[in-house]
């Protein structure tokens, strides 16, 4: 085990066979607050689950795909994990997830869900339970239409969430562009950004910054004084994100499949439960953390995890309640659900989101087309 592993075993007297878990998550550097919610997120369902036969091991990558690369190599070879969940961004999900899955054993992603594991390069032992990465950012460009813009700005990281993010909102926005900048991955100085995009002549900017990324942007941004209406994804606008922003992320338009005052018995009870445990208002990475755990949970509920063909249909049955509510895999392992459209608000002194309208009903990736499993 490496250096600052954490490990946490849960036992049962059932006779469910142990179920060896290996998170693999961001928990330093600017995205770190993005794997702290997942992580919690996952543990709060296991500590409401009670005894289980699920054996978890937890650590950091560091955003770094050449370490989470030896990381899984070390708990495939010395942990003997039957399934990888827990990274966050796409291009270490590209490093890890093809030849995990490869050797046989499960990833479930909580987050990261590139269109090259959703398409061609989809594979029966993959799922994803929060969206294919272009999901959000195709309902930002479907509400972009409805608020009436015609000529927007794209700003986004170049990696393949930000490529993905990119090509989402293009898929459904029907006006023009001012302009489009791919930054760098973990950039922090956004002046010359922020002044090409004053410049354009855009009616619109559209942005997706993750983690320390948006942050930062945000911060220069209402330092700025561009006005210039944002519309985004919650990956930048979301509870990890916000108290950091303050108020310069007030009113912003966002999308996602989830949010905090999504009414539904089970999202109100993680909402409740999450704040008294850990003392915030839950993320969308923290719900999605718990509905990864709830996915694994009722699987091993129906089958034994050493008996790949019948866990697999177990998992693909999504036989629990999700905090976002509806939720199923297409074909292709990734999910149909609602997508919503939020707005940043200050409640009780708090920032956080607000549902104000529903983007897509049902809503299905389109790169499934492409999936031959």
């Amino acid at each position: 085990m490496g250096v600052g592993a954490a490990v946490l075993a849960l036992w049962a007297g059932a006779a469910q066979a142990e179920v060896r878990v290996g998170m693999i998550t961001t928990l330093s550097g600017g995205g770190a607050g993005l794997g702290v919610d997942v992580r919690d997120g996952f543990l709060l369902a296991l500590e409401q689950a009670g005894d289980t036969e699920l054996r978890l091991v937890i650590e950091d990558d560091a955003q770094r795909p050449e370490l989470a690369v030896q990381v899984a190599e070390r708990m495939i070879q010395s942990e003997r994990v039957d399934i990888l969940t827990g990274l966050i961004f796409s291009n270490l999900a590209m490093a890890v997830v093809p030849s995990t899955v490869a050797q046989g054993l499960f990833y479930i992603s909580p987050n990261a869900g590139p269109s090259a594991l959703a398409g061609a390069g989809c594979h029966e032992n993959y799922f994803n339970a929060a969206w294919q990465n272009d999901a959000l950012h195709e309902a930002a460009g479907q509400h972009a239409n409805e608020l009436g813009y015609e000529n927007t700005f794209l700003l986004a990281p170049n990696y393949p969430a930000g490529t993905d993010a990119l090509a989402g909102y293009r898929r459904f926005f029907e006006g023009g562009y001012a302009g489009e900048i791919l930054s760098a991955v973990g950039q922090t100085d956004y002046a010359s950004e922020i002044a090409e995009i004053r410049d354009s002549g855009a009616d619109s900017l559209f942005i997706f910054l993750p983690g320390g990324m948006g942050i930062s942007f945000m911060r220069q941004w209402a330092d700025s004084g561009v006005d210039i209406p944002i519309i985004s994804a919650g990956f930048t606008f979301d509870q990890d994100n916000l108290p950091a922003m303050g108020s310069a992320a007030l009113g912003v338009i966002n999308t996602g499949q989830w949010s905090p005052d999504l009414d539904n018995p089970v999202n109100n009870a993680f909402v409740a439960s999450f704040r008294e445990r850990f003392d915030r208002i839950p993320s969308i990475y923290a719900s999605q953390g718990y509905d990864t755990a709830k996915l694994i949970l009722s699987a091993m509920e129906r089958a034994e995890v050493s008996d790949r063909d019948a866990f697999r249909e177990a998992l693909r049955a999504a036989d629990f309640e999700a905090t976002r509510g509806a939720f199923r895999f297409a074909d292709n392992h990734h999910p149909i659900q609602t997508i919503y459209v939020r707005e940043v608000v200050e409640v009780d002194g708090e920032i956080t989101n607000r549902i104000i309208a529903t983007a897509f009903e049902e809503h299905q990736d389109v790169h499934g087309d492409d999936c031959r499993m």
